[in-house]
Formats: structure tokens, C-alpha cells, sequence
């Protein structure tokens, strides 16, 4: 462990596989020592504001005592412990703060490993949901263009199939129903003519639909895209109307990242099934939930096999609850709609300027979310270390540049954020 800085990084360089990396022209990567509040530091002496949350998920920031505290109290009594025919206080306590917090109806908790095998465990209770009730031809799912789900095998098959990340795998991947996603943005006028395609697709085609899976209000990894709330509320007239689930995934949006405790909430509605991740730990470790109603679960109980055909190794891991109880303990004492609005107002303010500058197509911020979105995709060799360069981490990717921060950043650190972005965009723009 007392090798050099740079023999590290060589290793890491030749041997580890980084996210959506090539090894033959591998990214820099930068060492991070340490994180604290909004922060992170690195080896090299340098600290960085942390726009990301790494990856939208430490909303409280880096070394909370009271998630510190939950781990290690938790470490010292039981680790893990298989879930199936056991049980524990942590999965048991995490499961009633879920339920206090869901959406109303929502009264069953499956844990999951991650949000992509959330979105897995969704989509097979909406499948053997619809085989119970004798309805095998229902098998089929409803997605937005330009949504995105995860990149386990069966999630990338309800991600935008034309602009997404996984076009490679068209051919492979079973074919679903896409609609366009609702051309109203979030603040603008509402249109009843956006759900007409999927109105008109749901007319014909509804006896072999299951469900619709969507992402309430803001469409993430596929765009970054606000819309309208009443979409959310049409949809679920929808399906009830032709007797479809909606599965809502709250992975991004959920704990208020959009300003309301959960994204549905901007709508009032309820989806059948929702799946959560991200911010569910506070950004410890990797945990993710499913919530669904008594009706489903009692359908798929009623049903052949009788059970819901999942079972992760790791399923409720009692760190991960324990840790995850604190971080929702955390939120809940705080004034999390104080500071989510006042992240929004800094966002705003501090983003503006990148509206008039040249090659830049739309600004757009909602709750602690900010947007700049280009009209040429970023080129990640150059953009990266020219944010590090200004004393940020940001991480863009296809023609957005975008911040998700810690709920806990301070306006201080707010403006240099958005003030590095203005920078660095205005220097990029104008190649």
C-alpha cells in the first residue's frame, strides 16, 4: 500500500475498466483521497466542488456523522445475513419509512441490489402480474423516448431505442412500444394533444400491454428533460382506464431531488410500482427498493409460481438499511424544501449567463438540477480536466452539462460551481 501516486494511477490506467471507457484510449482518472460535505480531495493536493453527488446519489454530502455512525454500529453487530427466511430490525425499519414516505397505496418492499435490477424486479412483477390473471399475451411494456432505465440486460429494452445509450443492442433486446415523450415542458402551458400517440397506441394494442414505465417529470441519463406534470396524471388515467401498471422510476427523482419528496408527488398520483435507488443510502453503498400495492403483490401471490421470482444474494443487506434508515432520519429532520428551493435559485442565477452564449441550446434547472445543454456533443478529453482545472467535478455527457449536488453545499460553493460552468462552456463554445 505505499506505492507512488503515479504507480497507481499506471495500474488503473492498463488494468481497471472504467464506466462507458475504452481501455485503448482510456480517460484520465483522478485519485480521490478523501470527501467531506460537498468536497472531494485529491491525492494531488487539490479539492473539488462535488457537482454530481457522484452520480446523483450522496445528497447529504460526503461523511455525515450519522450515516458514519450507522454503519459502523451496524458493522459490529451483523454485516449481512440472507434474507430469505430471515429477517432483521434494519430491513424491518427501513420498509416503515419507505411506506411513511411512498406515495399513497404503495404497501409491499422488495429489496434489490441496485436501480437497474430494481427496474428488473418492476418489470417481472408487471409480467407475472398479467400471467396470474390469466392474461399470458400481456407481456409487453409502454416507454418514453428518451427515458432511460439502467443498463442491466432487460432494462436497456425500455430505454430510448433510436437516441440512447444502448442502440447496440437493437435486434437482441425485445421489442417494446415507444411514444414520444410530452413536448410541454415542466413550467409551460399543458397540452391535451401530448398524449394523444400514446392514447391512439393504448386504443389498439392495450390487451398485450402490461404496463408503462416512465420517469416522473424528469427524464435523466436520456436527456436531462423536464415535462409537465398533468402527463403524469393523464397516464394514470390511462391505466386504469385499459387495466395496465404504471411503474414509476423514482431512481432519480426520488428523496427531493426535484423539489417534492418524490417525482409523482408533482402530479398527486400514485403509480402500481415504483422503484427507488441513487440517493436511498445517501450515497454509501448501493441498495435499492422496490414498493408496489397489496393488489399486485396478492395477484402474483395468487398466481403460478406463487412467488416473485427474484432473490438477490445480497437482498436487504442489513448495512445498507441501517445506513439507509440514517440517511432518511437526516432528510426528514432537515428543511429539505428550504434548501432545495434555495439550491434552485443559485442554479438558476449562476447558469443564466450560459444562455447567451454561442452554441449553447436551451438552460434549464429544476430543484436541485441544473442544465446546459449544447448544440455539439462535449468532447470528454478536453472538457474533463478543464472543470477540474476551475476546481470542480462535472461530468458531462453526449451535448449536456449538467449538476446534480449535495443538498448540504453551501452558496459559496454554489456560485464557483455555476461560475466554473459558465467558464469552461463559454471556452468550449467558442473552439
Amino acid at each position: 500500500m505505499n506505492r507512488s501516486l503515479a504507480e497507481q494511477l499506471d495500474f488503473d490506467r492498463l488494468h481497471l475498466w472504467h464506466p462507458y471507457a475504452s481501455i485503448d484510449r482510456p480517460l484520465t482518472t483522478y485519485m480521490v483521497q478523501s470527501a467531506q460535505g460537498a468536497r472531494l480531495q485529491l491525492a494531488d493536493g487539490r479539492s473539488l466542488i462535488d457537482g454530481m453527488a457522484s452520480w446523483w446519489s450522496a445528497i447529504h454530502g460526503y461523511g455525515h456523522p450519522r450515516l458514519v455512525a450507522a454503519l459502523q454500529e451496524q458493522a459490529a453487530r451483523l454485516p449481512h445475513v440472507m434474507f430469505g427466511g430471515l429477517t432483521h430490525e434494519p430491513a424491518i425499519e427501513l420498509g416503515r419509512r419507505l411506506l411513511d414516505l411512498a406515495p399513497a397505496g404503495l404497501e409491499r418492499v422488495f429489496f434489490a441490489d441496485s436501480g437497474s435490477v430494481a427496474v428488473e424486479v418492476a418489470m417481472k412483477m408487471a409480467v407475472q402480474h398479467a400471467y396470474a390473471q390469466g392474461q399470458p399475451e400481456k407481456k409487453r411494456f409502454v416507454a418514453l423516448a428518451g427515458g432511460y432505465h439502467g443498463d442491466t440486460f432487460h432494462a436497456m429494452s425500455v430505454c430510448d431505442p433510436k437516441t440512447g445509450m444502448h442502440r447496440l443492442y437493437r435486434g437482441i433486446l425485445p421489442e417494446y412500444f415507444f411514444v414520444e415523450r410530452p413536448r410541454v415542458r415542466f413550467d409551460e402551458a399543458w397540452d391535451e394533444t401530448c398524449c394523444q400517440e400514446l392514447e391512439e397506441l393504448l386504443a389498439r394494442r392495450h390487451r398485450e400491454i402490461c404496463a408503462i414505465i416512465l420517469e416522473p417529470v424528469v427524464q435523466g441519463a436520456g436527456g436531462m428533460y423536464f415535462y409537465h406534470p398533468r402527463y403524469l396524471q393523464r397516464v394514470r388515467q390511462l391505466c386504469d382506464h385499459y387495466r395496465l401498471l404504471l411503474i414509476a422510476d423514482e431512481i432519480a427523482t426520488g428523496f427531493a431531488r426535484t423539489g417534492t419528496m418524490f417525482g409523482c408527488d408533482h402530479a398527486g398520483i400514485s403509480p402500481d410500482i415504483c422503484c427507488l435507488g441513487k440517493a436511498l443510502t445517501g450515497g454509501t453503498m448501493t441498495l435499492a427498493a422496490v414498493l408496489t400495492t397489496a393488489q399486485v403483490g396478492h395477484v402474483i401471490s395468487g398466481g403460478e409460481p406463487g412467488v416473485v421470482m427474484h432473490g438477490p444474494t445480497f437482498m436487504a443487506n442489513p448495512l445498507a438499511c441501517a445506513v439507509a434508515c440514517a440517511s432518511i432520519d437526516v432528510l426528514l429532520d432537515s428543511d429539505w424544501r428550504t434548501a432545495i428551493a434555495a439550491i434552485e435559485k443559485a442554479l438558476r442565477a449562476g447558469l443564466e449567463p450560459c444562455r447567451s452564449l454561442p452554441g449553447v441550446a436551451d438552460v434549464r434547472v429544476l430543484g436541485a438540477i441544473g442544465v446546459v445543454q449544447l448544440e455539439k456533443a462535449v468532447v470528454m478529453e478536453r472538457i474533463q480536466p478543464l472543470f477540474v482545472e476551475h476546481g470542480v467535478w462535472v461530468r458531462p455527457f453526449g451535448q449536456l452539462v449538467y449538476v446534480m449536488p449535495p443538498y448540504c453545499i453551501n452558496q459559496g460553493e454554489l456560485r464557483d460551481l455555476t461560475a466554473a460552468i459558465v467558464a469552461v462552456v463559454g471556452e468550449e463554445t467558442r473552439r
